[in-house]
């Protein structure tokens, strides 16, 4: 019975090839969308994940303001050598360092141009610090206690992606009139803004931005077998007591690596959301076109259906051809639309590889794909009850007399 059912669904396509390409098309845009969309988020935050792990579970970051701005400088409120002495104080910290970073110009052989300068603390505090940072050393060596003068560049100084000509180990840069020395190059991260950063000891760091005593960035590593949150507590009230505010009026955020991971989630899960929205608006408009085409096609064959009816055919024989037909359209362009979106997204991937976003990943998992082949299919039949209802509710004789 199905195969004569996919056999009647055949012949009507051949016959209508271009309608039904047509029809096709609409959902194929749709589930395109949908899928590169899709793996594009779940690669990035597959990503995020990743370097979140790499951090470990017992960090606490503290941040000046909210913290999404005072992890990108959007702040003019600042944290002091007070407030890391006071965290520093709060039981069951077992390490806590700082840093500080401000863009400004680089001057190598006859170009300037700007990028960011972070400086890291060189005592006991520099691992932690690094962790947060996240590079290792490509070439040289890393910044070590007793440095002066001397910077780590990051890869794209160093392969000539911001100077026409690439920066090596030994090269001199001259940072607001001051030489340095490059004794180091970071291994890339994956996006240009970090790639092009320039790592210097804190010492120097202060002495060019005239900065004695602040940081733009806390970061705490807790005892092993602590309960993270309480020390993130207890961090947030000594703060409050060294800054002299209210609770609730902080301004400072503490946030543990499992937060801030929660947070950036929670925003990349936001963002796709709206875009898979706007996108799904495709598959709304490929629907529509496929309940057009099955009226279209019912009235077209109202005397096959007379005929089938008058042979025998039951009022269900006729409802599950026009439901199969719809759903065929949909799982076919649901299926073509999957690979267009898995080409497009992996394009996308090579595109910001090229461009120097390596963060950019995708993720092809087995549930999307076959929840995109489900969709599809499930969106063609529903766009098909009301034209197969009504093939099959035709009484013989009217439609025998259709011309």
């Amino acid at each position: 019975m199905i195969s004569d059912y996919i056999s009647i669904i055949s012949r009507n396509f051949a016959r209508r090839k271009l309608r039904g390409w047509l029809t096709i098309l609409g959902i194929l845009i749709g589930i395109t969308a949908v899928v590169s969309l899709v793996s594009l988020g779940q690669g990035l935050s597959g990503y995020v994940n990743e370097q979140f792990e790499k951090m470990g579970s017992d960090k606490i970051m503290i941040t000046p303001g909210s913290s999404m701005a005072g992890m990108m400088g959007g702040t003019d409120v600042k944290l002091t050598e007070d407030d890391l002495k006071a965290v520093q104080n709060v039981r069951g910290v077992k390490i806590a360092g700082g840093w500080v970073y401000s863009m400004t110009n680089i001057k190598f052989r006859d170009e300037t141009k700007q990028t960011w300068i972070i400086g890291i603390p060189l005592d006991e505090t520099h691992d932690i610090v690094s962790s947060m940072l996240n590079f290792k050393i490509l070439a040289g060596r890393d910044l070590k206690p007793g440095d002066k003068g001397k910077i780590v560049i990051g890869y794209n100084l160093y392969t000539g992606d911001f100077f026409d000509k690439g920066v090596k180990v030994g090269d001199t840069l001259i940072i607001k009139e001051q030489e340095f020395s490059v004794i180091g190059i970071v291994d890339k991260i994956g996006n240009p803004s970090d790639d092009k950063q320039i790592y210097i000891a804190m010492d120097d760091a202060r002495e060019l931005f005239d900065n004695p005593d602040e940081y733009n960035m806390l970061m705490v590593q807790v005892v092993k077998g602590t309960d993270i949150n309480s020390i993130s507590e207890a961090i947030k009230k000594k703060l409050r007591n060294t800054r002299d505010v209210k609770e609730g009026e902080e301004d400072f955020t503490v946030q543990t690596t499992e937060e801030l991971m929660k947070t950036s989630m929670s925003i990349l899960s936001v963002v796709q959301a709206v875009i898979v929205a706007i996108a799904a608006i495709s598959l709304l408009v490929g629907g529509i076109g496929i309940m057009n085409t099955m009226y279209t096609s019912v009235l077209e064959r109202t005397r096959e259906i007379g005929i089938m009816k008058a042979i025998g055919a039951r009022n269900s024989d006729i409802l599950a051809i026009f439901l199969i037909e719809s759903g065929m359209i949909g799982l076919v362009g649901g299926a073509i639309g999957a690979l267009f979106g898995v080409a497009l997204s992996k394009i996308a991937e090579f595109g910001a590889a090229y461009a120097g976003y390596g963060i950019l990943k995708v993720s092809f998992s087995p549930m999307l794909i076959i929840g995109a082949l489900l969709f599809s299919f499930i969106t063609g039949m529903i766009s098909g009850i009301t034209p197969a209802m009504q093939a099959s509710r035709m009484r013989p004789v009217e439609a025998l007399r259709y011309e």
